[in-house]
């Protein structure tokens, strides 16, 4: 199970183990959490009251201290898995379905002809209309694209990277989401 590390303003860091959530619990790095507890882990006997060390592990937690000025304009980093994620394992060409083994990432404007690797210049394509596309425009191809590309939001991200996310998790990305993503359909 992984923990879902916000900064104090609530936005997402990272995805941690239990284990590093621990660790920010029993150093007292967390300001607040959210959801149900989801895992209680078990040390050993505190030498002062004699009783059993315990921490509560909830599936959220914000941890203390400032928020760097960067971390607003963050691009999510573009992989496979996260693009036909994004696009819903949809091919943009011919609007079907795929396994991810059938499917690439196509480049709008071809990298060979100056477009760049990018969430706004990649769309998801099976191999098929990849290879009958090749190194053209879509325009050149007459194969206009069926959706848009788009830069995930911070919290799609987090949706995106493709991990168990618990009910509490989605819920609190989902809510966060921006409307008219595609994680919505």
């Amino acid at each position: 199970m992984d923990v879902l590390q916000l900064d104090m303003s609530g936005r997402p860091q990272a995805w941690i183990s239990a284990r590093e959530a621990a660790v920010l619990y029993a150093s007292d790095s967390i300001a607040w959490t959210v959801g149900d507890t989801c895992q209680v882990l078990r040390g050993g006997t505190q030498r002062r009251t004699g009783k059993p060390s315990r921490i509560e592990l909830h599936p959220i937690v914000a941890v203390r201290g400032a928020i760097p000025p960067r971390a607003w304009r963050q691009v999510p980093t573009l992989s496979n898995p996260k693009l036909f994620a994004r696009d819903r394992h949809v091919c943009a060409y011919c609007g079907r379905l795929f396994h991810v083994e059938a499917l690439t990432r196509e480049h709008i404007v071809p990298t060979s002809r100056g477009g760049l690797d990018g969430w706004m210049n990649c769309i998801t394509a099976c191999r098929a209309c990849n290879g009958h596309k090749g190194n053209r425009l879509p325009e050149e191809a007459r194969m206009a694209p069926l959706y848009l590309p788009y830069v995930p939001s911070l919290y799609e991200d987090m949706i995106l990277r493709g991990r168990r996310i618990l009910s509490d998790q989605m819920e609190f990305l989902l809510a966060n989401v921006p409307p008219n993503s595609r994680l919505h359909a």
